[in-house]
């Protein structure tokens, strides 16, 4: 597929179905690029659709049948608003929540492969029912917990306002938990003595 040039052809795009609730279009706004004028549109929308799906199949439904809607925060960025994005925040501008291309291939970049050639996607997304009842310091880490212990995810981030979080799917999980919300840092990563078996006991609250 080549990259949509004109509105026909960018709604098509935005019509693909990726899973049984999510399609293209679901992805690809940013603030970034409405408000400066970008258009955020993949150069290679077939790799795109590819990492897109496996994203919403394997992590973004599981999520969604068991807490209910999610809300997409952010998720696909072209190199180009990706780049302006990191430039700003390196700049010390607000706003403007951007690590750089090379970090972001694979990543919220979905239609580039990382340096290793491996496809990716990361969405950052809110899961309103889980805010509504775990809000205090430390409850994020029930929904991360039950993520780790249940879905293939790659990387999970998370962050204060409403328990926002990053969720990856990669091909060569790292299957590696941090957050910007206390307690913060690494939650868990390969070689920790956390990381291993089940934690029901962190997250079975969430569904009394």
């Amino acid at each position: 597929m080549r990259k949509p040039q004109s509105v026909q052809s960018l709604t098509e795009f935005g019509r693909t179905r990726l899973s049984n609730t999510f399609f293209m279009r679901d992805f690809l706004f940013s603030e970034i690029a409405a408000i400066h004028g970008f258009a955020n549109i993949p150069d290679d929308p077939d790799l795109a659709i590819t990492v897109g799906k496996r994203l919403c199949e394997e992590l973004l439904e599981p999520i969604q049948d068991a807490f209910g809607r999610i809300a997409v925060r952010s998720a696909y960025r072209s190199p180009e608003v990706n780049g302006f994005g990191a430039q700003q925040m390196l700049a010390g501008k607000t706003g403007y929540n951007c690590a750089s291309n090379q970090k972001n291939f694979a990543g919220h970049i979905w239609d580039v492969r990382d340096e290793d050639d491996c496809m990716g996607a990361t969405a950052c997304v809110v899961v309103p029912a889980f805010w509504d009842r775990f809000q205090q310091p430390g409850d994020w880490r029930k929904l991360a917990w039950w993520i780790h212990d249940t879905l293939p995810y790659s990387d999970l981030e998370f962050y204060p306002k409403y328990f926002a979080f990053n969720i990856t799917w990669h091909e060569r999980p790292t299957r590696r938990i941090s957050s910007f919300v206390e307690p913060k840092g690494v939650l868990t990563k390969p070689g920790m003595d956390n990381h291993g078996g089940s934690h029901q006991e962190e997250w079975a609250a969430i569904f009394d």
